[in-house]
């Protein structure tokens, strides 16, 4: 069990809280009698009690077994041990949607843009290398945000030998998710796709199938990052070689036909135009979240931080790790961090 690092004080309550006690659910005459001689944390039901069953929208898959049969036993230190799948249609199709459009521009790029042009050694070679080692951080970083725990709180883990294990004092407070049935962090929300309380959870994407929280940001920013690049710098090439092949009557680019060319280009300009103006916003709004340390459910939700914020760099190493170097950039590595946890985080 991780040492708890906040614990919280009874603050402005408007409501009795012995109905939500655990222990002390159940037939209201039992818990009248209970109530009485209860002592320990007070637990308050945060959000609304669910009218059925909750469904668990999440498979873990172990992979450790897999690398075993791959041969990539002596890369498990670097490789993750579980991969973390969200069981939402409308997410799956979402994500394999953004693979096509990713392997779409490759397509082009290499086999229209770059490999059929006569000359232009330099320029191939250049274009080549950087394009292709974007793209393939950018699918990297979406593989990664959608198969990691986005940091979910334990489901059900809100029982009473674990409250108790938290060793909080009588008159302090813990909530409890009703629909989850675990012990909710501060700055926890629960996800209704997921099925779960995810820890400073920001959004659920649909394009990457997961929510985007504590365990994924930094492979989600990532994602958003070179899916710019690669889609400016395809938006560039793409006019850069229509200009040249109209110029010389489409004589020197010999890839294709002059129409199926024409279609080509005109497809990766809408979606390096499109694409590259989206994910430019929305890695903007990331980096400004993870500065000001609010997430996007915080700020639409105008809730008043009761966390100690930190300066926008500590922030950002909060999120990509210690210390700043080649590995924020690589969604190979997972971040690290040093010092204490955070004041939010208390786990059982």
């Amino acid at each position: 069990m991780e040492n708890i690092s906040r614990r919280h004080q009874i603050v402005n309550m408007r409501e009795p809280l012995l109905g939500h006690s655990e222990g002390l659910i159940g037939n209201q005459s039992e818990n009248v009698g209970q109530a009485e001689n209860y002592v320990g944390p007070r637990i308050i039901v945060k959000g609304k009690q669910p009218k059925g069953p909750v469904h668990d929208g999440i498979t873990i898959i172990e992979l450790k077994q897999c690398y075993r049969k791959l041969g990539l036993s002596r890369f498990t230190t670097c490789l993750p041990s579980q991969a973390w799948l969200v069981k939402d249609c409308c997410g799956i199709v979402c994500a394999v949607f953004t693979y096509l459009l990713i392997f779409y521009a490759f397509f082009v790029v290499n086999n229209v843009l770059i490999v059929p042009l006569e000359g232009y050694v330099s320029y191939k070679w250049i274009n080549g290398v950087i394009y292709n080692i974007m793209s393939l951080l950018a699918f990297s970083s979406h593989v990664r945000a959608m198969l990691s725990d986005p940091g979910a709180v334990p489901k059900g883990n809100a029982t009473k030998e674990n409250i108790i294990r938290l060793g909080l004092k009588q008159g302090q407070i813990v909530y409890k998710c009703p629909k989850c049935v675990c012990i909710k962090p501060d700055r926890a929300h629960h996800c209704s796709v997921c099925g779960r309380c995810i820890k400073k959870m920001d959004h659920h994407c649909p394009w990457v199938n997961n929510c985007v929280g504590e365990g994924n940001q930094k492979y989600f920013a990532l994602f958003t990052l070179y899916i710019c690049l690669i889609s400016t710098h395809s938006l560039v090439m793409a006019v850069i070689h229509f200009v040249h092949c109209v110029k010389d009557n489409w004589t020197a680019c010999p890839a294709y036909s002059a129409p199926a060319q024409t279609v080509f280009l005109i497809f990766l300009i809408f979606e390096g135009l499109l694409f590259g103006i989206f994910t430019a916003i929305m890695f903007g709004t990331q980096i400004q979240a993870v500065c000001s340390d609010e997430t996007a459910i915080e700020s639409l939700k105008g809730e008043e931080a009761t966390w100690k914020k930190g300066s926008g760099w500590l922030n950002m190493k909060s999120v990509f790790g210690h210390n700043f170097g080649w590995k924020w950039f690589s969604p190979f590595h997972s971040p690290t961090f040093s010092g204490k946890p955070m004041a939010y985080q208390y786990t059982v």
